[in-house]
């Protein structure tokens, strides 16, 4: 009994970002159904008032908040309304993100490195950065970012974005290490492959550049993981049930690392 109530989340206000779809819609999804108020963050404002709705139709309670997460007037906007709506945050789930194009190092166009660093990473510390200030006060908080396997290891043609999930990782030990003596937990997952909008558009983009990679990541399982594999993951960390781990890179890849 004492363990089901340690994994609700009654009452707490958690902010996803990147809800509109993939793994962020799952987790915000299943966060309010164990009773969280839910945040729901995205670029995509159709997706995400979808979103909305289908938790709101489950009994579920939230608000959606359009922003782009690699500018800091969005960032301090959507932290600003969770407050003003809700009067504080639990947990904020770091998850928006993009996938580059495959393609060589060299060929990578200095615009698309760009965009994949200012959302995959700066995006995430932006949302720590102004997070962090708000946790502080209240003497409490939780981060959970969404970093990658190309966090911890490369993958081919995936140079920018490799790059970008490594610093995803340092961002959240960086973080872990500053906070853990401030009552807040930053700690970040690992997908490997999931099955989402994003990895469905995979083919498509090959035939049109035209470019296959010399290798792709071995997916041992022998297939994706689905958008509510990783939510049970994400559902772990921002409950007490996590509450000695800070600074932990959580691998849920179905062996891809091995």
């Amino acid at each position: 009994m004492e363990t089901n109530k340690v994994l609700t989340h009654q009452n707490k206000v958690i902010v996803v970002t990147g809800a509109a779809s993939g793994i962020g819609r799952a987790s915000a999804k299943l966060l309010a159904e164990k009773g969280a108020k839910v945040v729901l963050v995205d670029y995509q404002q159709d997706a995400g008032q979808e979103t909305l709705k289908s938790i709101i139709d489950q009994g579920g309670e939230g608000i959606f908040v359009q922003a782009d997460v690699s500018k800091s007037e969005d960032v301090q906007n959507y932290l600003n309304e969770t407050i003003k709506t809700y009067g504080k945050i639990d947990v904020l789930f770091n998850n928006a993100g993009v996938l580059q194009t495959f393609s060589r190092l060299s060929d990578i166009e200095e615009s698309h490195f760009d965009k994949i660093i200012s959302v995959n990473l700066k995006g995430v510390f932006l949302g720590m950065k102004y997070a962090l200030k708000i946790m502080d006060d209240q003497g409490y908080g939780n981060i959970i970012n969404t970093a990658s396997t190309t966090g911890i290891r490369a993958e081919h043609s995936l140079a920018a974005y490799t790059a970008s999930k490594h610093g995803v990782i340092g961002l959240t030990k960086a973080a872990a290490l500053e906070y853990v003596k401030r009552g807040i937990r930053v700690n970040a997952i690992c997908p490997g492959g999931v099955a989402t909008a994003i990895t469905a558009g995979v083919p498509k983009q090959l035939e049109e550049t035209g470019y296959v990679p010399d290798e792709f990541p071995n997916m041992r399982m022998g297939r994706y993981a689905e958008p509510e594999e990783l939510a049970e993951v994400v559902v772990f960390l921002a409950s007490e049930g996590s509450s000695y781990m800070t600074g932990s890179i959580l691998l849920a890849d179905g062996g891809l690392t091995l």
